[in-house]
C-alpha cells in the first residue's frame, strides 16, 4: 500500500473527502518526521515504534580503492515492529 492508496482507503472507510483524508495522512507523517528529527521516539502500541539511533564517527574503507576514510557521525531513523503486528503477520 502506498500513500495514495492509504488516502483513498481513509476517504472511503471514514466517509470524508479526499482532501481531508490527504490532510490527515500528511499531518500524521509530518508529525512523525518532526519528532524523529528532534531525536524523539514515536510509539504506536501494537503496531510499531520509530526511533533514532546515533552513530559515532569511525574509520571506514573505500572498497574500490582500499583507501581509509573518516565516516562522519550520523543519526538514522529505525523502525521496530510491535508484538501484535508481528504475531498477526507471522500466524
Amino acid at each position: 500500500m502506498n500513500k495514495l492508496e492509504l488516502i483513498n482507503t481513509l476517504k472511503n472507510e471514514g466517509m470524508i473527502s479526499k482532501k481531508e483524508a490527504a490532510t490527515i495522512v500528511d499531518l500524521f507523517f509530518d508529525k512523525i518526521s518532526s519528532v524523529l528529527a528532534e531525536g524523539g521516539r514515536v510509539e504506536i502500541r501494537g503496531l510499531c515504534s520509530f526511533f533514532v539511533k546515533e552513530y559515532k564517527s569511525y574509520q571506514g574503507r573505500n572498497p574500490r580503492t582500499g583507501e581509509y576514510v573518516k565516516v562522519a557521525p550520523k543519526r538514522l531513523p529505525f523502525f521496530k515492529i510491535g508484538k501484535e503486528l508481528k504475531e498477526r503477520v507471522d500466524y
